[in-house]
């Protein structure tokens, strides 16, 4: 009888993430006896995520400038600019086939941050009836666009210093996209789209009383920026604190250059734009812009009109989306990717292609 039931017990296999475990273990006796590395990665962390979640977004404008892009986006959308941007970009949406909504986060994108777009459009886009790879067409096509105005006016600083025609570089780097990519994303790797008229539509303007929209967006704005921003740029950071501490990560920026360079980047604006900040990235190019070569001011500036740094596209992206929208954060994030990569390639064709032919 014991037997029947010794051999009715399954035997527990060990899981693959067991032997990871064993490994830590292991490193975590090695560390009893070598404290002094594991002790320095920490402070290195430490010394980071302050540097950067703390002192960048609680000491500087940049934090307070996500509270009022909230505020703004609020009584925007308050005002009825969702449903005009809606009724102006229906009939465009339906030729391609899509849903007008995944348009929408990149134009407050425009207008204001990237939390920002994230917490108002998100909504939006699921209010739609947007499908998942909708949703994931709207965040591919949000980070083709600036984060900040300030950037954007930077860049115009840049362009006219280095003797560039503007305009059309701003057509090609930060409108065209929001048509080009869903067009492309759409034909490609989220083909689960569909044409919406404007009777299958919500009404997406709330009749919320004005001073309650003030007040209520104040509160999301710094809800978004202690509860969401600051803690994703911690949780990115302090890993790029370790790996600085480990020289890991010294390697990766020699490589990061040598890529931007072939892309005609400028290499360092480019890697303060990838890692830090793009605006800071535009006003460290508007000291150097007249010396360069025409083509890496063109680069890094439609590099940094994006959803840049890393932080916000392993951090923020997917922390804000999957509370506004179907999605969880590795859906997200790919997303985010996915179209980062389309706007590094757009940097390197407009950079290389464009750039002679609108030299002033």
């Amino acid at each position: 009888m014991q037997a029947e039931v010794n051999s009715q017990v399954k035997k527990r296999v060990m899981k693959k993430i067991e032997y990871v475990g064993f490994a830590f273990v292991f490193l975590a006796l090695i560390a009893l006896l070598y404290p002094e590395p594991v002790a320095g990665a920490f402070t290195a962390a430490a010394k980071k995520v302050k540097s950067i979640a703390f002192d960048a977004f609680l000491m500087n404008i940049v934090g307070w400038a996500i509270i009022c892009g909230v505020i703004m986006g609020r009584l925007l959308e308050r005002a009825g600019f969702t449903d005009a941007l809606v009724r102006i970009f229906i009939p465009l949406t339906q030729r391609i086939g899509v849903n007008p909504a995944v348009i929408l986060p990149a134009i407050y994108h425009i207008i204001g941050d990237i939390n920002a777009a994230g917490k108002i459009a998100g909504p939006i886009v699921k209010k739609a009836g947007a499908t998942k790879d909708e949703q994931k067409i709207a965040i591919a096509t949000m980070v083709q666009s600036q984060q900040s105005f300030s950037t954007f006016m930077l860049g115009l600083v840049c362009l006219t210093a280095a003797k560039i025609n503007a305009f059309p570089i701003v057509i090609l780097a930060i409108f065209l996209p929001l048509v080009i990519v869903p067009f492309i994303l759409k034909h490609t790797l989220y083909r689960d789209t569909k044409a919406v008229s404007l009777e299958d539509l919500p009404a997406f303007t709330p009749e919320t009383p004005w001073l309650s929209v003030l007040f209520g967006a104040a509160r999301e704005g710094a809800e978004v920026l202690f509860l969401i921003v600051i803690p994703a740029a911690a949780a990115v950071f302090s890993i790029i604190g370790a790996l600085e501490y480990t020289g890991i990560w010294q390697v990766i920026q020699g490589w990061l250059g040598i890529a931007l360079s072939c892309l005609s980047i400028d290499v360092e604006t480019g890697i303060v734009s990838v890692l830090a900040s793009p605006t800071l990235a535009m006003g460290m190019l508007t000291k150097t812009a007249a010396a360069l070569s025409p083509k890496l001011v063109v680069g890094s500036f439609v590099l940094a009109a994006s959803g840049f740094p890393l932080g916000v596209i392993f951090g923020q992206i997917p922390m804000i989306w999957k509370g506004v929208s179907d999605l969880s954060e590795a859906e997200a994030a790919k997303a985010a990717c996915v179209g980062i990569v389309m706007r590094i390639v757009t940097a390197y064709l407009i950079a290389e292609f464009v750039t002679p032919l609108v030299l002033k």
